[in-house]
């Protein structure tokens, strides 16, 4: 049995954090039911590269899910979702505020029908305050929360991750835990709650070595500022072929053993300024491979910067068996954290639209004939 079978989940998120979040629980054994629209696809579904009629990503956020295609603003949804409440008793949702409750879907008004409803609203800026009803993306709650300010060069000014870190590490993941800490307070108070999850709140919370310093009247930190953020050693130093070699070579061992590779080990007690520019001048001399090869035996927390297709097939990964497939052929990262009943060969694939109206409806005692009008109405189109 795995972690959370039992647990059965309405999932009306679409993009990546709510996916996201659902993907990890529909991992660990929840039943997660996508309710989705009928007309208005998922741009994630539309993504290329293609697998199977759905995007790579698609398949790979929504993997082990149902869906259930229907017109949220047709009256005849919200007494479909009512019924499903019955037995789905956590829901997930990243509309706007106040557009749930439009469509009669709102927290108020379902944990009337169903008082240990768990309701998780993921959104950028929360339930309340002037930027509850403001539009944004990633790049905007990193900017707000200082995060951006602070990463980068001096020079060029913020960069770019490759991933979506408040979506995920600001959206899905505290949503997760919030989901199953509301879980264990439900089993004692026997009573359910409204989640709040703002993107923007936790991506101040996202900074517990430097914000807290901050707080209590601390300078402000700047890009390369502060040792973690390229002021000290621990930094990316370009090498001859024009890649890069990672050194957080941060302890004293690990600073010893990585000037000794180098052929310096006199420069223990240089200031970290000067340094830098010595690994910079040392680092340029020799390609990736080389250094990778100096390093590979030596631990001083010295790494290449890999491409992603370089990564996949990095021996530790390898070794660590992190590609699954699931049944549609598309290969992913395995499940992730593994536990007791979880397995890589138990992914199911992610569901078309409306793949599981007929299975839903039926579950819910409608007859064929129900259907068949809830359909000419317009239900599901």
């Amino acid at each position: 049995m795995k972690p959370l079978a039992g647990l059965k989940i309405l999932d009306f998120s679409t993009l990546l954090p709510g996916p996201y979040a659902t993907m990890l629980l529909s991992d660990m054994g929840a039943d997660v039911l996508r309710v989705e629209s009928p007309s208005r696809p998922d741009l994630v579904r539309e993504m290329t590269p293609q697998m199977s009629g759905q995007s790579a990503a698609f398949e790979y956020l929504n993997r082990g899910k149902q869906s259930l295609a229907i017109n949220l603003k047709k009256s005849e949804s919200a007494e479909i979702i009512q019924s499903l409440l019955a037995e789905y008793d956590i829901v997930v949702e990243q509309f706007r505020p106040g557009v749930m409750a439009r469509l009669g879907l709102g927290y108020d008004q379902l944990a009337k029908i169903n008082p240990q409803l768990i309701y998780c609203s993921i959104t950028g800026y929360g339930q309340t305050g002037p930027y509850r009803d403001r539009a944004g993306h990633d790049i905007n709650y990193l900017a707000l929360s200082g995060i951006s300010a602070s990463s980068g060069r001096t020079e060029a000014g913020p960069l770019l991750a490759g991933v979506q870190i408040a979506d995920v590490a600001a959206g899905s993941q505290p949503a997760v835990i919030a989901i199953l800490a509301a879980v264990i307070q439900r089993s004692t108070t026997g009573a359910g709650q409204h989640i709040d999850i703002a993107m923007s709140d936790q991506c101040l919370a996202l900074q517990p070595l430097l914000m807290p310093g901050v707080i209590n009247g601390e300078t402000t930190i700047q890009a390369q500022s502060h040792f973690l953020n390229g002021a000290g050693i621990y930094d990316y130093y370009v090498t001859s072929d024009k890649r890069y070699m990672a050194v957080g070579s941060l302890e004293p061992q690990f600073r010893r053993r990585l000037l000794e590779v180098l052929g310096h080990p006199e420069w223990i007690n240089e200031a970290d300024d000067r340094l830098k520019h010595c690994l910079a001048d040392i680092f340029i001399q020799q390609d990736q491979a080389f250094w990778s090869d100096r390093f590979a035996t030596t631990d001083a927390c010295v790494e290449p910067v890999l491409a992603m297709d370089e990564a996949l097939v990095h021996p530790h990964n390898m070794a660590r068996q992190v590609i699954t497939e699931n049944p549609s052929g598309t290969k992913q990262i395995k499940p992730t954290p593994y536990l007791d009943g979880m397995s890589s060969a138990s992914v199911a694939a992610a569901p078309v639209c409306g793949q599981d109206n007929q299975k839903v409806l039926q579950a819910l005692g409608l007859s064929a004939e129900q259907i068949t009008t809830l359909a000419d109405s317009g239900l599901f189109t």
